[in-house]
């Protein structure tokens, strides 16, 4: 699959100033690496925005830096959103080389239906949201999805060392023990009904007594009677 293209522009507006370029559709970007100086960039929002949209987790860009005669190739380490609005304020890009591993998170996505959620009516609970790997970054997978039709039965897990994994291509830095997904049991609720004293007055927020229990009551405080 073709890498994804970016243009961007060494950046000068730096500081509290960076407020006036996303004013005029421009955002304040970074870009930084093993061994290398941090650079200030920006992009066209409209531009980015459509790349994010078109991208996935750890996908390599060919960052096009005005004046450069060669792209770099990074991916997005971070982006910053006005948490009102939405509106994109900032991104750091992390440049690699594809012929040196770097140590990345990829994500864990469930597929599949287990047996033990669908007839015995347990939990599907995830457990772990990402995987620690390190591998070139052509090898670094988007997602792991994990099936969880393996599990059958009722408190079954799946760990990280049951996940199908290259491990010519990947080296996994999470514990191979830690559970990834597991069908908890239904919770069961016994709801016991008491019948009423004679004489007695409900606490505050008890529930009156209904049906049989209720009858049981009113003949009980009857017979009591002088």
């Amino acid at each position: 699959m073709a890498n994804s293209e970016l243009q961007v522009a060494p950046r000068t507006v730096l500081g509290k100033k960076v407020a006036q370029l996303r004013r005029t559709g421009v955002t304040p970007a970074n870009v930084f690496g093993h061994k290398l100086e941090s650079q200030a960039v920006q992009a066209d929002t409209a531009e980015l925005t459509h790349l994010l949209r078109g991208i996935t987790r750890n996908a390599i860009i060919n960052l096009n830096v005005a004046g450069e005669s060669a792209p770099r190739t990074v991916v997005v380490r971070e982006v910053s959103r006005d948490a009102v609005t939405g509106q994109l304020l900032h991104l750091d890009f992390f440049q690699v080389s594809m012929t040196e591993k770097m140590r990345t998170d990829v994500p864990v996505v469930l597929v599949g239906v287990s047996d033990a959620v669908t007839t015995f009516g347990g939990v599907l609970l995830q457990t772990l949201e990402r995987i620690s790997v390190e591998a070139l970054p052509a090898d670094i997978p988007t997602q792991f999805e994990v099936d969880v039709s393996r599990i059958t039965q009722l408190d079954e897990s799946l760990h990280v060392k049951d996940l199908a994994i290259d491990a010519s291509r990947l080296t996994i830095h999470t514990d191979p023990d830690v559970v990834v997904a597991r069908v908890a049991s239904p919770r069961v609720v016994v709801v016991e009904e008491v019948a009423a004293v004679p004489g007695a007055v409900p606490a505050a927020g008890a529930v009156p007594a209904t049906g049989a229990a209720a009858a049981a009551g009113a003949a009980a405080a009857k017979s009591a009677k002088p």
